[in-house]
């Protein structure tokens, strides 16, 4: 995957790369967002939760927004580390009878979110001086 990486801002230079890995970050974060959405209204719908369930989930997207509006090279690298909570929830998703796509869909938006939010830190902190 860093060979990956490298490659590509070898290729398409640092500006480009980061330009690249922030859209990805813009959006996997916006599917994550919808998907967390639907899931909720989904088990508000059918009575299982209240609607609390919806904002506790969106809550940790909520809280990098600033940092991902203001280009934070140590925020992505923190919105990298909670997107693996969502990848494991995704995965204890698909364990459930029925809900199996759901889970593979909000498991890969979280993975986008992981590589690209740690891409776009990568890029950044060598695009930085010092």
């Amino acid at each position: 995957m860093r060979q990956w990486l490298d490659r590509m801002a070898t290729r398409h230079g640092l500006d480009q790369a980061a330009l690249l890995a922030r859209r990805g970050v813009w959006g996997s974060m916006g599917a994550l967002a919808v998907l967390q959405i639907l899931g909720g209204w989904q088990m508000h719908a059918s009575g299982q939760v209240a609607l609390m369930p919806i904002v506790v989930r969106l809550l940790p997207l909520v809280l990098f927004l600033p940092s991902v509006v203001t280009k934070r090279p140590r925020g992505h690298v923190m919105l990298a580390f909670v997107s693996l909570l969502y990848i494991l929830q995704g995965l204890m998703i698909a364990q459930v009878p029925g809900r199996l796509v759901w889970g593979v869909l909000e498991t890969l938006a979280a993975l986008a979110l992981f590589v690209s939010a740690a891409a776009y830190a990568r890029r950044r902190r060598q695009q930085l001086p010092g």
